[in-house]
């Protein structure tokens, strides 16, 4: 099975892209996603533990522990320590369950592949790219966010030119959805190619 990581730098199409992936029939393992439901599981306990006042019925509250970690980077690390590996457990259970249905192709969607030095778990990477402006375009319309919260994101993340020459395949969603599901069609069928031992056509 050929381990695929998504990647690509925040407003870029990441999850539009992985979204085609699954639609294409080859599972995908969200880490956003796993996140999400982690805080409401099995690391509720251990953040309330940390940053004690975090958590409430539902379990984690993401505004509280927001005003906690951000912007204080030794607490921002003591919560990625607890998270992180729950995260990467998660997706070892998913690859080795698709690996025993005999999947030719998974896809780890990991946001910060790069950062976390996540390149080594994975056998090919996708970056997700678009034009600088219609990045820009795609944050700022998002709620609550301004100029400056965009640059501290941006600031943290590797640039997406480096991104792209560290990409084994590149997905510019500034050219369209019908574009990109193009692309991505692309991706399975030369993977799909190596796999059989076939020359991609």
């Amino acid at each position: 099975m050929i381990v695929l990581g998504l990647t690509g730098s925040i407003g870029m199409g990441k999850s539009t892209t992985a979204r085609m992936f699954a639609e294409a029939g080859v599972p995908v393992h969200d880490s956003d996603e796993t996140v999400h439901r982690l805080y409401a599981g099995k690391a509720a306990p251990l953040v309330e533990a940390a940053f004690p006042g975090t958590t409430s019925v539902g379990g984690v509250d993401r505004a509280k522990l927001g005003a906690r970690v951000l912007g204080d980077a030794t607490a921002l690390k003591r919560l990625e320590a607890i998270i992180h590996p729950l995260v990467r457990a998660d997706a070892d259970a998913f690859l080795a369950k698709h690996r025993n249905a005999s999947e030719s192709i998974a896809v780890l969607d990991i946001p910060l592949l790069f950062e976390t030095g996540g390149r080594n778990r994975v056998d090919k990477v996708v970056v997700v790219t678009a034009p600088a402006e219609i990045q820009r375009q795609r944050v700022l319309a998002r709620p609550g966010m301004t100029e400056e919260k965009l640059a501290s994101i941006l600031a943290k993340q590797v640039p997406d030119a480096e991104k792209r020459e560290m990409a084994d395949f590149i997905i510019d969603t500034g050219q369209g959805l019908d574009a990109a599901r193009a692309a991505v069609a692309a991706i399975i069928a030369e993977l799909s190619g190596d796999k059989s031992g076939n020359t991609p056509s």
